[in-house]
């Protein structure tokens, strides 16, 4: 598969090293996108990344319930000394961001909107089209971050519920998803002449092949892949990058259905990628 959207450059000075892992999580298995992302910038750096599959999705719960889940996983990933977080959720990064930078100022922690916004703010396109969960289109972050930045901008957001549940059931490489692309963005793209779209939530990143494919014209902006452009600084500005090491990555889900195991392994091929069961309380 070639690529569909440029991947951010990144600028990497020496410095003392820190081998201690990254935290990751997801609702599901979608935030596993930004991880690929990081090993090719920062090869030396390992994972810890949690998805909490038993819970998916998380676009159609309350936000107190996304607060709730969160907490209870950052919490978890704070107990196993990251060195800091990426929330890889766009549901999460609008619903809880604020509360868990509160809960745990002592780690850095990152979500992946405002990243995706400042990339698309400077490349100054005209009408950017938003794809995304139920909660994270009905926030407005997007077209708020967006416009902050550069008002003459026009968004068109567009919540997309399908298409997670269709991802998470490895329904992709085939008409059914198509279909799906075609219900809710045909009109969504030619009424607005969307000339670029965000991939408003980090299952998108592995339908972005579909929507190319059924929309060549537009620009896609990957969020799984904009926000590492900021972790790479503040490892680099804080002295955190890590060295050469033999810790292994790991990956934890808290249930594991065989769509989160195979689309592991399609991410991870050639890698090391042992999943293990982790429940965290309700």
């Amino acid at each position: 598969m070639g690529e569909v959207y440029a991947e951010p450059r990144f600028f990497i000075k020496e410095m003392e090293m820190d081998n201690r892992a990254i935290g990751f999580f997801d609702s599901g298995l979608g935030g596993l996108t930004s991880v690929p992302v990081l090993k090719r910038a920062l090869p030396n750096e390992k994972v810890l990344y949690f998805g909490d599959t038993a819970r998916t999705p998380y676009g159609s719960k309350s936000p107190d319930t996304v607060c709730k889940f969160s907490a209870q996983i950052v919490d978890y990933l704070v107990s196993k000394n990251v060195k800091l977080i990426v929330i890889a959720c766009n549901t999460v990064t609008a619903m809880a961001l604020d509360m868990l930078r509160e809960k745990h100022p002592e780690v850095p922690i990152f979500g992946v909107i405002d990243p995706t916004a400042r990339r698309v703010a400077a490349d100054g396109v005209c009408n950017v089209g938003i794809i995304g969960t139920k909660v994270t289109i009905e926030s407005g972050v997007y077209a708020e971050s967006i416009h902050s930045l550069n008002p003459n901008i026009n968004t068109y957001s567009l919540a997309c519920p399908a298409f997670v549940p269709l991802i998470e059931e490895g329904i992709i490489d085939n008409e059914i998803m198509d279909l799906t692309i075609k219900y809710y963005m045909d009109d969504f793209v030619k009424n607005n002449n969307i000339d670029s779209l965000i991939l408003g939530c980090t299952h998108y990143p592995l339908i972005a092949a579909n929507i190319k494919r059924i929309y060549p014209e537009l620009k896609l902006y990957n969020s799984s892949a904009e926000v590492i452009s900021d972790v790479v600084d503040i490892l680099t500005e804080k002295d955190m990058l890590a060295g050469e090491n033999d810790f292994p990555d790991r990956f934890y889900a808290s249930d594991l259905s065989e769509n989160f195991l195979r689309m592991t392994n399609t991410l991870f091929e050639g890698y090391d990628t042992k999943i293990k069961l982790k429940k965290l309380d309700d």
